[in-house]
């Protein structure tokens, strides 16, 4: 039993229960930092959201959520002919229906979008965020890096996932709270993990969307379970993934390092000030490294050698004086 004490997993749940769950009141989706309560008269639904949120915990509205969104079949002959879902939040519906049979990514992608834009409490990095050792490695990239396969290699090598999305660093504290969804794979990375991990968890695959075939790798029981443990910021590394070529590590300064995080961040102009002092304050204590690879084993090998030291002078920085 994951996610809540005293509540059912998603994958203790039968389908028919959280089907209608989902065709009720709703169901609430806690991710750490936001929880979301989801409506939805799609069947398939159901069996999309055990196959990869299966140790998240199974709450029925009632419960509080801080977003509230639906996904539903379309009025009309759309309903039967060639049918379609579509994401529903305050009456709107700012997106193009997807094929009734991909209800999952339609959600995955419109929650992100709803987080990125109501969610600013915290900076919201565009960055995988993995912790190991009580310090949070933090990977800002643009899509095509090959951030999220490296999120979840090291997701699936001992490191806790805390998102594959969003890097939330809170202000007040200089910590990283989880935003913990299931990492999303595209393409070719889908077979690189499940060829990299015997027990990755790996949901259906949804081809032809924008972004070519996606399939979801969910979180682990352990990462569920301390979905509201933030993690102390650890280092920073730009992924940059380059088929055949060999891995380069090479330091950043720590203007190279600001430009980095403020260029990734979904809501930095809408913190302002807030914002900006986060940054510096990461970019002049933090250390930052390029890390272009093409061989996945030998990046997770470099970054875990690397990691010991990182975590000694996490643990220096949280004991010194504040100015």
């Amino acid at each position: 039993m994951s996610g809540s004490k005293g509540l059912r997993s998603l994958s203790a749940v039968s389908e028919s229960d959280l089907s209608s769950a989902l065709n009720g009141a709703g169901i609430v989706l806690d991710y750490g930092l936001a929880s979301l309560r989801i409506c939805s008269d799609v069947a398939l639904l159901a069996t999309q959201l055990r196959a990869v949120y299966p140790h998240f915990a199974f709450k029925p509205a009632p419960h509080w959520a801080d977003m509230h969104a639906d996904i539903l079949h379309p009025k009309g002959l759309r309903r039967w002919f060639r049918p379609q879902a579509v994401f529903q939040c305050d009456g709107a519906r700012p997106f193009d229906p997807f094929p009734a049979d991909s209800p999952l990514p339609l959600l995955e992608w419109s929650t992100n979008w709803l987080i990125g834009r109501r969610l600013n409490d915290c900076l919201l990095l565009h960055a995988g965020v993995v912790e190991r050792g009580g310090a949070a490695l933090v990977m800002p990239a643009t899509p095509g890096s090959g951030k999220s396969t490296l999120t979840a290699a090291l997701a699936q090598r001992g490191w806790r996932l805390l998102s594959d999305e969003f890097g939330a660093l809170d202000p007040a504290s200089g910590q990283l709270r989880p935003v913990l969804k299931p990492v999303a794979l595209k393409n070719e990375s889908i077979d690189v993990i499940s060829n990299w991990s015997a027990t990755a968890v790996i949901g259906p695959r949804f081809p032809k969307t924008r972004k070519g075939t996606v399939a979801h790798l969910a979180a682990s029981a352990d990462d569920v379970a301390r979905v509201h443990e933030p993690a102390p910021f650890g280092a920073v590394v730009l992924p940059r993934w380059s088929a055949g070529s060999a891995t380069h590590f090479e330091r950043i300064d720590a203007e190279g390092t600001f430009r980095a995080l403020a260029f990734n961040a979904f809501n930095y102009a809408v913190l302002g000030e807030d914002g900006f002092h986060a940054v510096v304050r990461v970019a002049r204590q933090c250390p930052a490294w390029e890390l272009v690879y093409g061989d996945l084993e030998d990046a997770v090998a470099r970054l875990t050698a690397e990691w010991p030291a990182v975590v000694a002078a996490a643990q220096a920085r949280a004991v010194e004086p504040q100015a």
